[in-house]
């Protein structure tokens, strides 16, 4: 028999996805129907990219206007997200290798 502990660990577990996963549908029910006309994202945001784009961010090209202007803390971010993940994983590629090491000295001596 498991333990309370173990049994409150599964059962906290299982209500976390389920609530995660409610709200999930929850948001794609919301979402607006993809090519919809009346679409705010759509339009306002579309014209105001393409057509004021060079004249408020200065650049000429639309897509680094649009990467380093209008969504530069997300590009920050998720650079910063990418550079954390591979820092990491060198970490523990690093430490892995090292405890291989020392066992194998372990064993030899």
């Amino acid at each position: 028999m498991k333990s309370l502990p173990h049994v409150l660990f599964y059962v906290v577990s299982v209500v976390l996805v389920g609530l995660i996963f409610f709200i999930l549908l929850l948001a794609v029910s919301e979402m607006l129907v993809h090519g919809n006309i009346g679409d705010p994202t759509g339009d306002y945001v579309y014209k105001r990219y393409v057509y004021r784009g060079t004249e408020e961010c200065g650049g000429l090209n639309l897509v680094s206007n649009i990467l380093i202007d209008y969504r530069g803390y997300d590009t920050l971010l998720e650079s910063t997200v990418l550079f954390a993940a591979v820092v990491s994983i060198m970490l523990v590629w690093g430490t892995r290798s090292t405890g291989q090491k020392e066992k194998e000295k372990e064993v030899d001596h």
